[in-house]
């Protein structure tokens, strides 16, 4: 597969770095030489110093034979206009990075698709999901859902309190347990368990269940006594922050402490009159104090630097905050976070890769998910008629080590999988799998 990426910035070096992996014909083409040669000599790329909305510079990196054509500029312009031209080149496929939601709505598709803009990717609006649902149950470090909500994910740190540490795994309660343990994060390590291991105290487990055992996975974590989300209090003001209060439920109540006065005013123009803005620096002790630090269950830190978010999100801990959330975009900073104890973080480099990684995919994926911290990915496949996941019982079809079937839905309803589940055409498939696996999961599929 030829895939071109436009644009060596955060998001295009990211995604560059995940396909080279991939044994992809990968072209990274940046105007900016100096971004270009910080990628280095050991990645599996060419690197192409050319504008991607010049004709010529399109045509020289070989846009006519792209199967993939990804602009991720900055510039949403010039991203548009980069597609625009790839396709009229011969690129097969096409995805633009927007910062404009209202190019999401889904009457305005077909228009950008006959223009060649096949796909368009805001990770901005992606990062603010991931927010909204990491504050909708405290307790939780990250939560997805999966078809429609049938079936869910969640990853848990095991406290002292927890009921099920130190038991091994087949002692849990057999085959009619409501939830499937898919992953354990100890340390560094992401582990795909089997029956013999065992949850130790700090592990953090990643469950798939349906939303009615959600309480007794609860119970079992030691987490009935955390305290529920009503108070959420956002350190800056960025498009992330206002993505983040549009889409808050309405029983939690937000406040954006941003330091600029101009960005404050735009603020109160963006944002619903029940979110309250406050013109400070929320590194200021007194100042979040002040403003109800004591009585606020979650802290988001959504400013430009990693540094200042992850000291802020513990400056919050030590106040009593049970939630906090960091936005990290400097990856050699994410495990740091994490030996510090920050329970969520968002890095929109990974978000962005996740969801144009699977658009590369042949299978019939839906939903792919970067687990940030897990250096592993889950995605959702949709059965084929006739696919080698059909022909066995999931214990005999010899999926691949460092990959794991976490549950299924068929005719909407959420069902766990044990080995003796026959998988049928139709039906939808949760993977969990360690690394960038996913290519090799589609021939099951």
């Amino acid at each position: 597969m030829k895939i071109i990426i436009a644009g060596a910035g955060a998001v295009g070096t990211h995604l560059a770095k995940l396909l080279s992996g991939e044994k992809q014909d990968i072209i990274l083409m940046d105007e900016d030489d100096e971004k270009l040669s910080r990628m280095g000599n050991n990645l599996d790329l060419m690197t192409v110093n050319l504008s991607p909305t010049s004709i010529n510079g399109l045509k020289e990196a070989g846009v006519a034979n792209a199967d993939l054509f990804i602009a991720v500029t900055p510039y949403e312009s010039q991203n548009m206009t980069a597609c625009m031209l790839a396709t009229n080149l011969g690129a097969k496929k096409t995805v633009a990075r927007i910062d404009n939601y209202e190019y999401l709505l889904p009457k305005h598709k077909e228009f950008f698709s006959r223009l060649g803009v096949h796909s368009l990717i805001y990770p901005e609006m992606l990062a603010a999901r991931e927010i909204v649902d990491a504050v909708k149950l405290s307790w939780i470090r990250q939560w997805w859902e999966f078809a429609g909500g049938a079936l869910v994910m969640l990853g848990t740190k095991m406290r002292e309190t927890a009921e099920i540490l130190n038991v091994p795994l087949h002692e849990l309660g057999g085959q009619n347990i409501p939830f499937h343990i898919v992953a354990i994060k100890r340390g560094s390590e992401t582990i795909i368990p089997r029956g013999d291991d065992t949850i130790r105290l700090n592990d953090v487990v990643y469950f798939t269940t349906t939303k009615k055992y959600i309480p007794y996975i609860r119970k079992i974590s030691g987490k009935e006594n955390e305290p529920d989300i009503h108070n959420v209090m956002i350190m800056g003001g960025s498009r992330i922050a206002v993505r983040t209060v549009q889409y808050m439920p309405e029983d939690i109540h937000a406040k954006i402490i941003e330091n600029d006065l101009n960005r404050c005013n735009r603020l109160t123009e963006l944002v619903d009159d029940k979110v309250m803005i406050i013109n400070g620096d929320g590194r200021d002790i007194e100042l979040l104090r002040e403003e109800g630090i004591r009585n606020t269950e979650a802290f988001v830190a959504l400013t430009g630097s990693s540094e200042t978010n992850i000291l802020a999100c513990l400056a919050a801990k030590r106040m009593g905050v049970t939630k906090v959330i960091a936005q990290v975009e400097n990856v050699d900073y994410i495990s740091m976070a994490e030996s510090l104890d920050i329970g969520t973080v968002i890095n929109k480099k990974f978000i962005a890769a996740s969801h144009i990684y699977q658009m590369m995919l042949d299978a019939d994926v839906s939903n792919v998910k970067c687990l940030t911290f897990a250096d592993a990915d889950v995605a959702e496949f949709t059965v084929k008629a006739g696919s080698r996941i059909t022909k066995a019982p999931v214990k005999d079809i010899g999926l691949p080590k460092g990959a794991t079937i976490g549950g299924l839905t068929r005719n909407g309803e959420g069902m766990l999988v044990t080995g003796n589940t026959m998988i049928q055409e139709g039906d939808h498939v949760v993977v969990f799998c360690l690394g960038m696996m996913i290519k090799k999961l589609e021939k099951y599929f």
